[in-house]
């Protein structure tokens, strides 16, 4: 499925770069549909594509087989991808995924490799740099033909620079310049976001694209949500948007890392669901344990787990009737036992929300599951090379050499 966004509501205007979202969106398949569509002379439009086409973005060819017998039939515009790559890279707490994506969004090649946030930014982006060639190399793509990165970590990131901001559980990345890292390695853009915006981008693009406004709820050793309003990403002022582990569950008084008591990541995270565990005598030190006790049937595991949905549902009630999304869906490790975790989730918010917002409201395990952070940091990279203004640039860069 396609990872190209929603280029609806772009303004039009007579720039190379706003031709190409016509063509990149499929709202334009031939010359005289971007005349129609832009209001340009055909003299005019055809000095824009001709310049696409110069600078490898563009491809024109003959007509689709079945097309208009009618006088010389129009030859047919489409992206060209071959020249342009993109990667997506998901720093975890414990693993590092990178997907290399060509920019109509097809993924060319992907690796995981097991990888502690923990040892720093200089060790792991090294790991991320590695990776990048390998995978260049094993699709046959040239390290110059990396338009844009993108990246999603697990901690707070202010966007506009790319920067972590006391991310607690990534010591030592405070305030680091992760996108110089990479400018100066491959000579390309790096976009940084919190991982659990990322995965809503994904889930919007490719499994609900038919969704405007959506939640994101990832539940793993914390707990956050990614929001996609309009069809687009809202991160807030600086980037905190959705930051629900540390919304106060009513009557619950677990200490939470953050210094408060009877935060929802307190009560309902995988790190704290796993300590309940533990403190019955399980083997449990980590959400994936607590996945592995479920699927065993364990009955400890499994009523907590439903506990832990109840409670991620009463906050998400809140958010239903905030915000009115027509979709939320559940991902992170706990996700992965789903049919418990949706059974206290749909049992709370359908019991606290106003009949209203959840009209139309459907509550869906992750369509994209491990691999979302990976792509929706490489949509995010194809989003950012493919905008009007990047691609004008590119355009004026190459004239000016």
């Amino acid at each position: 499925m396609s990872a190209l966004p929603d280029h609806s509501s772009y303004a039009v205007s007579h720039s190379p770069g706003e031709v190409l979202t016509l063509i990149s969106s499929g709202a334009a398949a031939t010359r005289a549909d971007l005349s129609r569509l832009t209001g340009l002379a055909r003299s005019t439009v055809s000095q824009r594509v001709d310049a696409l086409i110069a600078h490898g973005f563009v491809d024109e060819s003959g007509p689709q087989a079945g097309g208009s017998t009618g006088g010389r039939p129009p030859r047919r515009l489409r992206l060209r991808t071959r020249e342009h790559a993109v990667a997506g890279v998901d720093l975890g707490a414990s693993h590092c995924r990178v997907a290399l994506m060509d920019i109509g969004g097809t993924t060319l090649a992907t690796q995981e490799d097991p990888l502690s946030i923990g040892d720093g930014p200089d060790s792991v982006l090294r790991h991320v740099e590695r990776t990048l060639h390998t995978l260049l190399e094993r699709s046959e793509r040239e390290p110059r033909t990396l338009r844009s990165i993108g990246v999603g970590v697990p901690g707070p990131v202010e966007f506009s620079t790319g920067r972590p901001v006391d991310p607690p559980i990534m010591p030592g990345w405070h305030q680091y310049p992760i996108p110089e890292f990479f400018a100066s390695r491959f000579g390309a853009r790096a976009l940084v976001d919190n991982d659990v915006n990322v995965m809503a981008l994904a889930e919007q693009r490719r499994a609900f694209p038919d969704t405007r406004f959506l939640l994101y709820i990832k539940v793993g050793t914390g707990i956050g949500c990614g929001i996609v309003a309009d069809g687009r990403l809202h991160r807030g002022a600086q980037g905190s948007a959705g930051d629900i582990g540390h919304i106060k569950v009513s009557e619950q008084e677990d200490a939470c890392r953050c210094g408060n008591f009877g935060c929802l990541e307190a009560v309902a995270g995988g790190a704290a669901i796993a300590a309940k565990l533990a403190g019955l005598g399980l083997d449990a030190a980590s959400g994936s344990d607590v996945v592995r006790l479920v699927k065993s049937g364990n009955r400890d595991a499994l009523r907590m787990v439903r506990e832990a949905g109840r409670a991620v549902g009463e906050v998400l009630a809140g958010l239903v009737n905030f915000f009115n999304p027509d979709t939320v869906v559940l991902g992170g490790a706990l996700a992965a036992v789903h049919d418990q975790l949706l059974a206290g989730v749909r049992e709370a918010v359908y019991r606290r929300s106003h009949p209203l917002a959840t009209h139309v409201l459907r509550i869906e395990p992750s369509r994209t599951g491990e691999n979302a952070a990976a792509f929706g940091a490489g949509i995010l990279a194809i989003e950012h090379a493919l905008s009007p203004a990047q691609v004008d640039r590119q355009l004026a860069r190459d004239v000016s050499s």
